[in-house]
C-alpha cells in the first residue's frame, strides 16, 4: 500500500444511529465522557435521536466529532489503522484531524467543538442566511455570480466549499444567495440544490462570532500534530500551534479548500484515502477530484471489522 491519508467528514454526515453499534469498550467510553463533559446525553441523541435535535448545529457538531473519533479509535483497538501519511477534515472534520494527530485532547477538543457550534449557529440566527449546491459549472463563473450578486445588494455571498470539480458550494445572506442563483441559472447552470440550513458558514456571516470564537480557540491546549494535518483554508500542512489557531478561527469565514487539499496530499505522495465517520461523503468527493487514488470508507462497526489496511 501507498501512503496513506485519513479524512474525516463534516456536518451533513450525521444520521440517527451512528455510532449505535460501536460496542468496542474505548470506542464506547468516549460517548460516556463526552455526555460527562458536555452534561446531556449525547451518546442517545446519536443512536436514538430524536433527528431535529440532532440536526441542530450545536448538536450536530460535537456528535460527528465524537462518532468520527470513536471509530478511530475502534480501528485503532482492532489494530486495523493504517499508518497515515497525514490527515485532513473538511470543515468541522478539521478538529477531528487534529485529534486523531495528536494536536489537541478529546476532552478540549470537544469543549471547542461544542461552543464553535453553538456560536455558528447563534451567528445564523442574528445573520439569518443559507447555503446552496452549484454542480456542473466552473468556479470561475460562480465566484463571478456571487461577485456580482454581492455588489447589486451590498450583502455577501461567496464560495463556501470548494469540494470537488464542478462541485461547489455558495453561502451568505438570503438576498444575495437568491440573486447569485438567478444569475446562475441565466448563464446555464445545470444543477443548483438549496441546501436545508440557516446557518452561512464559511461565509462573512460568521464574522459576527469569530472574535468570540477566537477568544475560545486561544484559550484551548493545542500541540504541533505527530502527524501532518493539512489545513482547509491554505491546503498545506498546519505546523505548528499559531498555524492552528489561525486555521480555526480564519475557517469560520473562510472557504474550505477541499478539491486543493486532496491534490496537494496526492501530489505528495498519498494514494490512499480512508474516511473515517459517518456515510461516505469525502470518499465520493476523492473519486470526483483523483480517479486515480484509492478510497475507501468506515463508518460503522461493520467497517471497522472488514476494514484492511
Amino acid at each position: 500500500m501507498g501512503q496513506v491519508a485519513l479524512i474525516f467528514p463534516g456536518q451533513g454526515s450525521q444520521h440517527v444511529g451512528m455510532g449505535r453499534d460501536l460496542a468496542f469498550s474505548h470506542a464506547r467510553a468516549l460517548y460516556d465522557e463526552a455526555d460527562e463533559i458536555l452534561g446531556f446525553p449525547l451518546s442517545s441523541l446519536c443512536f436514538d435521536g430524536p433527528e431535529e435535535v440532532l440536526n441542530d448545529t450545536a448538536n450536530t457538531q460535537p456528535a460527528l466529532f465524537v462518532t468520527s473519533l470513536a471509530l478511530y479509535h475502534a480501528l485503532q483497538v482492532e489494530e486495523r489503522l493504517p499508518g497515515p501519511a497525514m490527515v485532513a477534515g473538511h470543515s468541522l472534520g478539521e478538529l477531528t484531524a487534529l485529534a486523531a494527530a495528536g494536536a489537541l485532547d478529546f476532552a478540549d477538543g470537544l469543549r471547542l467543538v461544542r461552543e464553535r457550534g453553538r456560536l455558528m449557529k447563534q451567528a445564523g440566527e442574528q445573520s439569518p442566511g443559507g447555503m446552496a449546491a452549484v454542480l456542473k459549472m466552473d468556479d470561475s463563473e460562480i465566484e463571478s455570480a456571487c461577485r456580482e450578486a454581492s455588489h447589486e445588494t451590498g450583502l455577501p455571498v461567496q464560495i463556501a466549499n470548494y469540494n470537488a470539480p464542478q462541485q461547489v458550494v455558495i453561502s451568505g445572506h438570503q438576498q444575495s444567495l437568491t440573486r447569485a442563483i438567478e444569475l446562475l441559472r441565466e448563464r446555464g447552470a445545470r444543477r443548483i440544490v438549496p441546501l436545508a440550513v440557516s446557518v452561512a458558514a464559511h461565509s462573512p456571516l460568521m464574522a459576527d462570532v469569530a472574535a468570540e470564537f477566537r477568544l475560545a480557540v486561544d484559550a484551548t491546549p493545542l500541540r504541533a500534530p505527530a502527524i501532518p494535518v493539512i489545513g482547509n483554508i491554505h491546503a498545506r500542512p498546519l505546523n505548528t500551534v499559531d498555524e492552528i489557531r489561525d486555521e480555526l478561527a480564519g475557517q469560520l469565514t473562510q472557504p474550505v479548500q477541499w478539491t486543493a487539499s486532496v491534490q496537494w496530499m496526492v501530489a505528495h505522495g498519498v494514494t490512499h484515502f480512508v474516511e473515517i465517520g459517518p456515510k461516505d461523503v469525502l470518499t465520493r468527493l476523492v473519486q470526483r477530484i483523483e480517479p486515480s487514488a484509492l478510497s475507501a470508507s468506515v463508518g460503522d462497526a461493520d467497517a471497522v471489522r472488514g476494514f484492511r489496511s
